[in-house]
């Protein structure tokens, strides 16, 4: 009976799900004129596949095991599901016989309509099976497939992402290089500086540095400022270098944080 209530939540969470990931997905295409629900990376490998369904379908397979093995294992989902997973393959179902990405993909309604089959079918397997497997294996599942999932997500995808930057160019590995490793020491994981920097190289080998390019400069260098501050980046690096942490940067962290005095 609680198996059956697992696969019946999952089924429709998973339908809700895959109907929002799949008409964002594809609004993301229409953008300036509509506004887009997803991430860069999902564009970015959308538009990788160039139209294939055959490498929509196998691109999302690559994740699926990855995800599958961390619900059984650790019992949470990664962001491979409605980043990569449901995506892909409702685009890979649209795709099929040849037909046009603009007619498909695209198509806001059509993804949002197989999203939800995909994303219902794809979370009530992984839920179900997760909930089906004995605790003594998920306990040493845990032990063995975490362990891996934390190496793909860093360094494995870091690396790739700032091979990507390289390969885009000069300026994109350059601006992907110096935020790649200001996000590695800041946040932990590179992926997001590669990945604006990338978005700010293409940007000015596009269009020059002009008024837009500017902006979002400025936007990336405040949410670098803001990001280390509100982590307590300055305060460490200080220490870092063996001096010490001004009283006044103390109590003002503290006052933020709200444990100032009253």
């Amino acid at each position: 009976m609680e198996f059956l209530i697992v696969l019946m939540k999952s089924i429709i969470i998973g339908g809700l799900v895959g109907f929002g990931v799949g008409a964002g997905a594809a609004r993301m295409f229409h953008a300036p004129k509509v506004q887009g629900m997803g991430a860069f990376r999902t564009l970015g490998e959308l538009n990788a596949c160039a139209g294939d369904a055959v490498s929509h379908f196998s691109f999302g397979l690559g994740f699926f095991f990855n995800a599958w093995a961390s619900s059984v294992g650790a019992g949470a989902f990664t962001q491979d599901v409605d980043h990569r997973i449901i995506p892909n393959w409702a685009a890979a179902f649209l795709i099929r016989k040849g037909k046009r990405v603009e007619d498909t993909l695209h198509n806001p309604k059509k993804m949002a309509i197989v999203g939800t089959i995909v994303g219902a079918i794809v979370v009530g397997f992984l839920n179900s099976t997760a909930a089906a497997i004995p605790e003594s294996m998920q306990a040493i599942a845990v032990k063995v497939l975490v362990p891996a999932a934390n190496l793909l997500i860093n360094p494995v995808m870091p690396v790739i992402f700032w091979l990507a930057a390289l390969d885009a160019g000069k300026r994109s590995g350059t601006w992907g290089t110096i935020f790649g490793g200001l996000a590695h020491l800041i946040m932990g994981n590179a992926v997001p500086g590669v990945v604006l920097g990338i978005l700010i190289g293409k940007g000015v080998d596009d269009s020059g540095w002009n008024r837009v390019t500017k902006t979002l400069l400025g936007s990336v260098i405040v949410l670098f400022v803001l990001s280390g501050f509100f982590r307590g980046f300055d305060m460490n690096f200080i220490q870092a270098v063996h001096l010490d942490v001004p009283a006044w940067l103390t109590d003002l962290h503290s006052l933020i944080s709200g444990g100032g005095k009253k």
